[in-house]
C-alpha cells in the first residue's frame, strides 16, 4: 500500500511519486492550503493539499487527529525558510494527488504529543500511549538491545534454549504465581521466578553455553521499579571461573552500549568487594558518579563521652560513619534531612559545619578536641564543608547514609557525567534474618562458596564468602550472578546452614541434588535485567516506559482490566472454591 515510510523521505526523492500510509498527527488549515503531518513508525512527513485538486482537498477537510490515511503524491523541496532541521524528512514535503481515509478515529482521550500525562491515563489507553514518539523510540531501542545481545552471545558460542513456564514452586525469596492444574486437582504449577534450576540442569546435560531472553514472574510487594513479570537476559556457562565469566559478560555489556548507543564504556570495569562497597558507600550498588564517600569513625567514637556515638560504636554490629559534603546547605535544608533519613530507620542526623573561624554544631560541646581532630583528619574537611553523622546498627547507618549520599550528590549537582560501570564481588554467602532467626541466602541457595570457605558454612556461616557478583551501572544493579555449586555434598552443607532439613531438601530440590551426582561440571552464569538496562540506556524515569504493556505499582493491567474475577464454572473445573467472596 505504500512505497516509502514517512520518515525516510529526503531530497534524493524530489520529483518522485510516492505512496505513504500513516496517521494524521497534526492538521493545519492555512487559508486555502491544508497541511497534514503524516506519521508512521519512522517519523513524520508534511503533506500539502492544494485546492487545485478539489477531490483530495475535500477529503483533507474531513481529516481529524489520528485518522488513518493513504496518500499518493509527488515529493518536492520545501519553500525557502520552511525547512525543519528537527525532522529527518524536514527538507521536503509531499504534494498530495490522491488521499484515502482508510479508517477514521474517535475523539482521543488525550493528545498524542501531550508530554504531561497522568500515568494511569497512559496505561489505561496504552495503545495510544505507545504511538507517542518517546515510546516508539524506547521500544525500538529495546529491540536493538535484544538483537545486540543475541549477536554477541551467538558469536561467543551460546545457544538459545527455552525452559518451561509451568514448573514447580521453589522458594527464591518472593511468592510464586501459582497455576492450578485441571488434570491433577488440588495440585499446582508455578510460574518461574527465574530459570535458575533449569539452566544449571542444562549445564549438567552438557550444553556448555546457554542463554535465553526470558519472562520471569514474582508475586512480591511492588516497589517503584518492580514488575510482577519482567524480562531477564539469562546466561549460563560451564568450565569458566568467576573472572572469566565476568570478562565475557563485561564484553557483552560493552558491545551492547557501543552498538546501540555509540558509547564506549570504561575498560576494564571498576571492581569492589561487597565489604568495600558497603564501607565506602553504604550500599552494594553504589552510583560511582557521586564522588562522596562514607568515613569510618566507629573506633574513634569508642573513646568519646558523647553517649549517642559511643553506644553505637560499642554495640555488637554497630557503626558510626561520617559523610563530608562540600556544598552550601541552608538551615532548613539541613533540618529537612532528618525526616529523610528517618525513613531508613535513623533516629536523627547529627552534623558539624566547618566554618573559617571554627566548628558550628549542637554536638561540638559533647566531643573532645582529640575526637574532633580525628573527625577532621579522617574526613579531610575544610572551611565550607558539612559533616553528617550516622550512628546506629550498621544496617541502619548504611541504609540511611547511603541514601543521604545519593540525595545530596544529586540535589547539589555533585555528580559526574557519563557511565560508571562496576563489578561488586565477594558477596557474603548468607545474611541473618532477624524475624525468622535464621540465615538466608544472600543471592540464592545454589551459589558456590569461595574456595576455602566450605568449612565455614556450618562452623561460622556469617564469615563465609561466596562466588557471587553483581554488575552495577550508575547506581542500578543491572545483573547478578555467581559460580554455582556443582557438588551434591557442598549443596547439602548449604541447605543445612539455611536450616533446610534433608527431607525438605529432597522434596523441593531432589531433582537437582540427584542430577548433581551424575558428573556435573563446574558452572556459573549471570542474569541481566533487560528492563532496567534499557531504561538506563533510554534515560527513562521508570522501567514501565520501556515495557510495551506493563502493570501498575499495584500489579494491575489497566488496559486489559486484569486481574479479573472468573466464573464459577471455571473454578469448579479446577476444583477450587474461594474462601472469601470477591470484593465488589
Amino acid at each position: 500500500m505504500r512505497t516509502h515510510y514517512c520518515g525516510e523521505l529526503s531530497a534524493a526523492l524530489i520529483d518522485r511519486s510516492v505512496a505513504l500510509c500513516g496517521w494524521a498527527h497534526r492538521r493545519r488549515d492555512h487559508g486555502g492550503v491544508i497541511f497534514i503531518d503524516l506519521r508512521d513508525r519512522e517519523g513524520l512527513a508534511q503533506v500539502v493539499f492544494d485546492p487545485d485538486r478539489p477531490e483530495a482537498f475535500a477529503i483533507a477537510e474531513r481529516v481529524r487527529s489520528e485518522f488513518v490515511l493513504r496518500v499518493n503524491g509527488k515529493v518536492r523541496r520545501r519553500p525557502a525558510g520552511t525547512l525543519n532541521a528537527e525532522l529527518r524528512s524536514g527538507e521536503v514535503e509531499v504534494l498530495a494527488h490522491e488521499v484515502e481515509i482508510l479508517n477514521p478515529s474517535a475523539p482521543l482521550p488525550f493528545q498524542i504529543d501531550d508530554e504531561h500525562l497522568n500515568e494511569n491515563t497512559r496505561l489505561t489507553y496504552r495503545v495510544l500511549d505507545l504511538r507517542r514518539d518517546v515510546m516508539q523510540k524506547n521500544l525500538r531501542l529495546r529491540y536493538r538491545t535484544s538483537m545486540a545481545v543475541r549477536n554477541y552471545l551467538d558469536a561467543h558460542g551460546f545457544i538459545d534454549i527455552e525452559t518451561p513456564m509451568l514448573t514447580r514452586s521453589t522458594p527464591e525469596g518472593a511468592r510464586d504465581y501459582l497455576v492450578p492444574s485441571r488434570v491433577h486437582p488440588g495440585e499446582f504449577f508455578a510460574l518461574p521466578q527465574s530459570p535458575q534450576l533449569f539452566k544449571q540442569l542444562l549445564m549438567v546435560a552438557g550444553y556448555d553455553r546457554y542463554y535465553q531472553i526470558v519472562k520471569c514472574f514474582r508475586d512480591e510487594d511492588l516497589r517503584a521499579d518492580r514488575q510482577p513479570e519482567f524480562t531477564q537476559i539469562d546466561v549460563e556457562t560451564s568450565f569458566l571461573d568467576e573472572r572469566a565469566i565476568q570478562g565475557l559478560m563485561e564484553g557483552l555489556v560493552r558491545e551492547v552500549f557501543r552498538d546501540v548507543l555509540g558509547v564506549d564504556l570504561p575498560q576494564p570495569f571498576a571492581r569492589l568487594t561487597h565489604a568495600e562497597a558497603i564501607a565506602r558507600y553504604g550500599v552494594d550498588k553504589p552510583d560511582l558518579r557521586v564522588p562522596l564517600e562514607l568515613t569510618e569513625l566507629t573506633d574513634v567514637m569508642k573513646k568519646t563521652e558523647f553517649k549517642v556515638f559511643r553506644q553505637a560504636a560499642e554495640m555488637a554490629g554497630g557503626r558510626v560513619a561520617a559523610l563530608k559534603v562540600s556544598a552550601e546547605l541552608t538551615r532548613k535544608e539541613i533540618d529537612d534531612l532528618t525526616p529523610f533519613v528517618a525513613t531508613y530507620g535513623a533516629k536523627g542526623l547529627a552534623y558539624i559545619k566547618v566554618n573559617p573561624d571554627g566548628l558550628q554544631s549542637p554536638i561540638v560541646k559533647f566531643l573532645s578536641q582529640g575526637v574532633l581532630d580525628d573527625i577532621l583528619s579522617r574526613t579531610q574537611a575544610k572551611a565550607g564543608d558539612l559533616i553528617f553523622f550516622g550512628a546506629d546498627k550498621a544496617k541502619v547507618v548504611n541504609d540511611a547514609m547511603g541514601a543521604l549520599r545519593l540525595k545530596l550528590g544529586h540535589d547539589k549537582g555533585i555528580v559526574e557525567k557519563g557511565w560508571r560501570p562496576l563489578w561488586v564481588v565477594d558477596f557474603p554467602m548468607f545474611e541473618w534474618d532477624d524475624e525468622g532467626r535464621r540465615w538466608g541466602a544472600m543471592h540464592h541457595p545454589f551459589t558456590a562458596p569461595k574456595d576455602g570457605h566450605e568449612d565455614l558454612l556450618l562452623s561460622d556461616p556469617g564469615r563465609a564468602l561466596s562466588k557471587g557478583y553483581d554488575m552495577v551501572l550508575n547506581g542500578w544493579e543491572i545483573g547478578g550472578g555467581s559460580v554455582r555449586i556443582h557438588r551434591a555434598d557442598v549443596q547439602a552443607k548449604v541447605f543445612k546452614a539455611l536450616g533446610i532439613a534433608d527431607e525438605e531438601a529432597r522434596n523441593k530440590f531432589g531433582f537437582l541434588l540427584e542430577n548433581l551426582q551424575f558428573g556435573a561440571p563446574p558452572h556459573g552464569g549471570i542474569a541481566f535485567g533487560l528492563d532496567r538496562m534499557v531504561a538506563l540506556m533510554a534515560g527513562a524515569d521508570s522501567i514501565r516506559d520501556v515495557i510495551a504493556f506493563p502493570k501498575t505499582q499495584r500489579a494491575q493491567d489497566l488496559l486489559m482490566h486484569a486481574p479479573s474475577p472468573v466464573d464459577e464454572k471455571q473454578l469448579r473445573e479446577l476444583g477450587l472454591r474461594l474462601r472469601e467472596p470477591p470484593k465488589a
